[in-house]
């Protein structure tokens, strides 16, 4: 199998790593800008146990002109309509593609762009970032890829992907439900989201407020009767981990979209908190907190595209 990752940041660019490292046909199209930093600092995963080097093979839009098997993206979805256009030559009458963007609204796009059948139920936990010299840096212990048919089927191009991907040195799994636990990530998401956005802080600094975990605990309720309105209930248990983990005390936790908030830089608000109020509308479910938070954030994404 022909693997072509569409992106070589902290996401991609570690499962992609791990994936050629372990002797997969991987190629990665990337920026000019990331080319010419992984050309002065090379591809380099950091974990726990020490550095993994890797000689990648690199693609750019005007140097891809095959199509490949399977296509991982794992672009911000600002980005995903741009990478769209750069991946349409790698996309040939079998290809299929794998996206691991946040929320539900980027299945929508690529379906309508290039075939529903083509596009597979995928989302990955990891928590890595990229250090000042390009360097993929995982943070903790958690690195797994999950993917499904979304109608819960086991076809043979599903259990290929499965065999492709398991045993290279992530936590890779096959899920037959994988609507169900695609809400389950964008409830924790959300909630996480919204909460930190809009405090302006960690899960610590929220909970250690009067009325800070009750803040926390209504977001996660809204989002939860969204999620069930839909059919989409999350696992009780589940849930209840989420709870735990999202109003425990003197926690550090906070989202990539609030990080990015704070550093000016762009955010995934019309995919997280704006595509959420959409789903709520349309099944009469009332989420008054998720509201306070698409304002707060439309506000700062609109006065960054003015300035």
């Amino acid at each position: 199998m022909r693997l072509l990752v569409v992106g070589a940041g902290a996401t991609g660019g570690y499962f992609g790593g791990r994936l050629a490292a372990a002797g997969r046909d991987v190629t990665f199209l990337i920026r000019p800008k990331r080319v010419a930093e992984i050309a002065r600092n090379g591809f380099v995963i950091v974990d726990p146990k020490g550095e993994t080097r890797i000689e990648p093979k690199i693609a750019t839009a005007d140097t891809l002109g095959q199509s490949y098997d399977l296509v991982l993206m794992s672009v911000k979805a600002y980005s995903l309509p741009a990478a769209m256009d750069d991946i349409a030559p790698a996309i040939g009458p079998n290809t299929l593609i794998l996206p691991v963007l946040n929320g539900l609204k980027h299945f929508d796009v690529l379906s309508e762009r290039f075939g529903a059948d083509k596009v597979i139920g995928s989302f990955c936990k990891i928590n890595a970032r990229l250090d000042d010299h390009g360097r993929i840096i995982q943070m903790s212990p958690l690195h797994e890829l999950v993917y499904g048919e979304h109608d819960g089927s086991r076809r043979p191009r599903i259990e290929a992907i499965d065999a492709f991907f398991k045993g290279a040195g992530f936590d890779a799994r096959l899920s037959e439900d994988i609507g169900r636990e695609l809400w389950e990530k964008w409830v924790l998401l959300a909630s996480l989201g919204a909460a930190t956005c809009l405090m302006r802080g960690t899960v610590g600094d929220i909970v250690a407020r009067q009325g800070g975990r009750a803040f926390i605990e209504a977001l996660l309720d809204e989002v939860t009767a969204v999620a069930t309105a839909h059919g989409k209930a999350p696992d009780p248990g589940y849930l209840e981990a989420t709870r735990q983990l999202l109003t425990a005390a003197g926690s550090p936790m906070t989202a990539s979209m609030y990080r990015d908030l704070i550093k000016g830089l762009p955010v995934e608000n019309d995919e997280i908190i704006d595509d959420l109020l959409a789903r709520a509308a349309s099944v009469g479910v009332n989420t008054p907190y998720f509201h306070l938070a698409a304002i707060h954030l439309g506000v700062y994404a609109a006065r960054r595209r003015s300035e």
